[in-house]
């Protein structure tokens, strides 16, 4: 179905998680675009700064709930409907975390990350997909890139976000098959500048900290609010969607990666200041909400170049044209060489398993955990893998236009 969605100035938008973070980002740039918004989250003090900050004439109300809590849930649309006869689009972006090793986190504080998580996303999710689904609209949800890729420490934020892209995909699935005129994306972040880790609960002994690179919230802000206007299943950002495939296409090396190079870099060594989080308080005193950035002591990516790419179609279209055109031209060269004992990289795929492998020249992997070592070669290999099916449709494409050639 052609989903076609309203412009940013004459949409209403809820935006759960919205005291700080990406959810405060995406409500100030959609603020400065005319949207009327609904700004939700459980600290009421920041929600009413946010909303004076924002609002230029009843255009932002602010409304306090638990999305862990159907009823707050429930209470948002109904006034919503109440105060704007509606909405258009519906984020649902609040989550919370809790770090530390699998057997060590309190069965309280996984479900307490779950419910939040996965079921506030799915609450919101089916309260929006009600209203929209004849009068059309868009469910953003916020994935992460651990909706594929799990990280050590991290095991029911990983969990919860596994299940909230398999939801986020049967409900497009089946909003799509009952006709309704909704869009439903998730976007899938890597690390984010925000609060995150100051509103976590940690178990580690030093702050948690993530892998670069690291972006900012403006970068999600801005790509979630493209997704409001313009349809799309899925939103990588920055390089999430490398991190994805390498988990698909080599998921030992993934796993090798996630106690080496990641094992250590989560584990910052720098003092914690906020070891009990928010996750059960959104009143604790040393961490302070409406902040959209956070801290993070080093880089951070003001934009991603292929996030950009990815949001028009033309730049897209001639991204993957010349993707396939290089790949083909290699496999080329490749097979000019496979005479001399080289072997074409579209072999390559075919042989695992295989008596011949051991001919396969590999690349040596050191055992390093600098970024141009293991982790270079992991995100080469992945690449290597999209590039193998890549060219396996390249090669099929060729192949049709050379049997309709006189």
């Amino acid at each position: 179905m052609n989903v076609k969605l309203k412009p940013l100035h004459e949409q209403v938008i809820v935006i759960t998680g919205a005291s700080s973070g990406i959810g405060l980002a995406t409500a100030r740039m959609a603020a400065k675009a005319g949207a009327r918004l609904v700004l939700v989250a459980r600290n009421e003090e920041a929600l009413k700064e946010i909303e004076r900050e924002l609002d230029a004439g009843d255009t932002v109300k602010h409304l306090v709930g638990d999305v862990g809590k159907r009823e707050d849930l429930e209470r948002v649309a109904s006034q919503t409907i109440t105060q704007f006869g509606g909405f258009d689009t519906w984020i649902n972006n609040a989550g919370s975390s809790v770090w530390g090793r699998l057997d060590e986190v309190s069965d309280e504080d996984h479900e307490k990350v779950m419910q939040t998580n996965f079921f506030g996303t799915m609450y919101g999710s089916n309260i929006a997909a009600r209203h929209l689904r004849d009068k059309g609209g868009a469910i953003i949800n916020i994935g992460s890139v651990e909706s594929a890729a799990a990280m050590p420490f991290h095991s029911s934020y990983s969990a919860s976000k596994h299940a909230v892209k398999a939801m986020t995909d049967v409900l497009r699935v089946e909003l799509e098959q009952s006709g309704s005129p909704v869009s439903v994306t998730l976007v899938r972040p890597p690390a984010i500048n925000t609060m995150f880790n100051d509103h976590a609960k940690s178990y580690l002994p030093s702050a948690p900290s993530f892998p670069p690179p690291v972006y900012s919230p403006d970068v999600v802000a801005q790509a979630i609010l493209h997704a409001a206007v313009h349809p799309q299943r899925d939103v990588y950002i920055g390089n999430s969607k490398m991190f994805t495939r390498m988990a698909q296409v080599t998921p030992r090396l993934a796993d090798l990666m996630s106690r080496t190079f990641i094992y250590d870099i989560v584990q910052s060594g720098r003092p914690d200041k906020h070891r009990g989080g928010t996750l059960h308080n959104s009143d604790v005193g040393t961490v302070q909400d409406g902040q959209a950035s956070g801290q993070y002591p080093g880089h951070v990516k003001q934009t991603s170049l292929y996030t950009r790419a990815t949001q028009h179609p033309v730049a897209t279209a001639l991204i993957a044209v010349g993707a396939i055109a290089l790949i083909a031209s290699l496999i080329g060269s490749k097979r000019m060489k496979s005479s001399k004992g080289m072997p074409a990289l579209g072999a390559m795929a075919g042989l695992k398993g295989s008596k011949n492998m051991k001919h396969v020249h590999m690349p040596r992997m050191r055992k390093t955990h600098r970024r141009g070592g293991l982790f270079g070669t992991g995100l080469k290999l992945a690449a290597l893998g999209q590039g193998a099916r890549l060219s396996h449709q390249a090669g099929k494409v060729s192949g049709a236009v050379r049997s309709r050639l006189p």
